[in-house]
């Protein structure tokens, strides 16, 4: 079809009987999703769908529509991309953008930040008009052509917080690894509390200040052979899962990715490897299928070992690199200090969801980088 996706919705006033329900409640909304052949997305798609019918009120607003024109109304109001026109209209919203740019350009910024997620439902078309680059970051899937017209780069990074610019520092690293920005200049971030309609904090970042004790005096933030867009992806399924966990529980996991021959040299199997035997584009982390793939086999004891290119080699592998100088904060466990030390020996990247805390901690050359702040 020319649509990347369609979305169907049954509703039953009655409510249909479910063996999944709870006690004797009945479902009165069915949601589906068809996607096309190119949609990539899909999963991010239905769970920004699934935070929509987490809102009572637009739930009991379709279940109670008097008819089908009415319920077709209401679904546009509540999945059709609800633009914030008023929002944008706010005086103080207009304020801190055109301060933004007067500080950008004051503090000799290079591009300016706009974390999209402050509004719900994005950013109405034709909001931003300046003259300085700007890039927007999401947590939620963008059309291509619709993000060229309104911003010079779009970065998507997996967030669940809603604190202030949660995903400022991933955000900053990705930028960096897909040659967006300069390691030696600074940009200007402006966003507020996801879904307040309100901006209301203003950043200026110094790159190499932010980023110099992860660098360790070097320039190179990615291994020779490891993709962008491989990092982000990986980073995207760490922030789930350090989110959501699996079936209710917290999960730990470990990545190690790039460098994959000589990782191979200091680890093990700790149970039969599950993605023997596949194609390596079957078991490839680009590869939207993957996402739950990955997640299910976390729960495995050990650690994933991920190619540059994006194949997932191994899991459930021990990692054992203990020869190598490196320090960590107190508290940390042994999970950590494998990531820290194959990061060393090996010049890879790794990352660690911590099963304690919910943080998601990237290593590379056995310095540590806070992704995600900890669970509350």
């Amino acid at each position: 079809m020319s649509r990347r996706y369609v979305l169907a919705i049954g509703r039953s006033r009655a409510g249909i009987r479910h063996d999944g329900g709870k006690d004797d409640e009945r479902i009165r909304l069915i949601v589906m999703l068809i996607a096309g052949e190119r949609a990539r997305d899909y999963l991010q798609v239905l769970a920004s769908i699934a935070r929509q019918v987490k809102e009572q009120e637009l739930v009991d607003n379709l279940v109670s529509a008097p008819d089908l024109d009415a319920l077709h109304e209401r679904l546009l109001a509540g999945f059709g991309g609800i633009r914030p026109v008023q929002a944008w209209q706010n005086r103080i919203n207009r304020l801190m953008f055109q301060e933004a740019q007067r500080v950008a350009k004051g503090a000799d910024c290079g591009s300016i930040m706009v974390f999209g997620d402050t509004f719900v439902g994005g950013i109405q078309p034709g909001a931003l008009r300046a003259k300085t680059k700007t890039i927007l970051v999401t947590r939620n899937p963008i059309e291509p052509t619709e993000a060229q017209r309104e911003f010079t780069e779009t970065i998507q990074v997996r967030s669940f917080s809603s604190q202030r610019m949660a995903q400022l520092r991933s955000a900053i690293l990705v930028a960096l690894t897909r040659g967006i920005i300069p390691f030696a200049g600074r940009i200007c971030c402006i966003g507020g509390v996801t879904g307040s309609n309100q901006f209301d904090t203003l950043t200026v970042v110094d790159i190499e200040r932010e980023f110099q004790t992860l660098l360790t005096g070097e320039q190179d933030l990615l291994p020779d052979d490891v993709k962008p867009e491989v990092l982000e992806r990986v980073i995207g399924i760490a922030t789930e899962l350090a989110v959501e966990g699996r079936e209710g529980k917290p999960v730990g996991c470990l990545f190690v990715v790039g460098a994959t021959e000589r990782v191979l040299k200091f680890t093990k199997p700790l149970v039969l490897n599950p993605f023997f035997g596949y194609k390596e584009e079957d078991r490839n982390i680009l590869n939207p299928f993957m996402d739950e793939t990955i997640k299910e086999f976390s729960s495995i004891d050990g650690a994933f070992v991920i190619r540059g290119d994006g194949v997932v080699e191994t899991a459930g592998s021990l990692v054992q690199a203990g020869d190598t100088d490196f320090s960590l904060p107190s508290g940390l466990g042994s999970r950590h200090a494998a990531a820290a030390a194959i990061s060393i020996a090996t010049q890879c990247i790794a990352l660690v969801i911590s099963s304690s805390s919910g943080q998601v901690m990237l290593f590379r050359r056995g310095v540590m980088l806070p992704l995600t702040e900890k669970r509350q």
